[in-house]
């Protein structure tokens, strides 16, 4: 039971830094200017309930998806483990949405520099707590 209630608690506090980190990486003035690009297609005004959902439900999926493939992660200690993490998930999330923009699009190449910068260090700040707050049933 305590491992659940850890589980929801961490996951829940993972949400919520996902959602924080967002909302710096793209409302700092930088990213306003390299966004630009997105204006013609852009939202006139954000949905802020719906983003804080999206954000929280992915803070369960990725603490759910890291317990289950904790045991198979490079890495001695949770630490690297949700490093090593990190770099799966930012390869899979943002290195992929990034090269898939970069073919369909003609974004500008710092915007996409920005997006793959700021998405790995979200990531692993994301790796780096799930790293340190949880461990699968039976793990010291």
């Amino acid at each position: 039971m305590v491992k659940r209630v850890r589980y929801v608690i961490v996951s829940i506090t993972g949400g919520i830094l996902f959602l924080l980190m967002d909302v710096l990486i793209n409302i700092n003035p930088l990213a306003q200017n390299l966004n630009e690009f997105y204006e013609p297609i852009a939202r006139t005004s954000v949905n802020a309930t719906a983003g804080a959902m999206i954000d929280i439900i992915s803070g369960f999926i990725m603490a759910g998806v890291f317990l289950l493939l904790y045991r198979s992660l490079p890495g001695e200690t949770g630490l690297t483990k949700g490093m090593s993490f990190a770099v799966l998930v930012w390869f899979f999330r943002v290195a992929m949405s990034a090269a898939s923009s970069w073919m369909m699009f003609n974004v500008p190449a710092c915007t996409l520099i920005y997006a793959l910068i700021t998405g790995l260090l979200e990531m692993l700040a994301l790796g780096v707590f799930y790293g340190a707050a949880l461990k699968p049933e039976g793990e010291i």
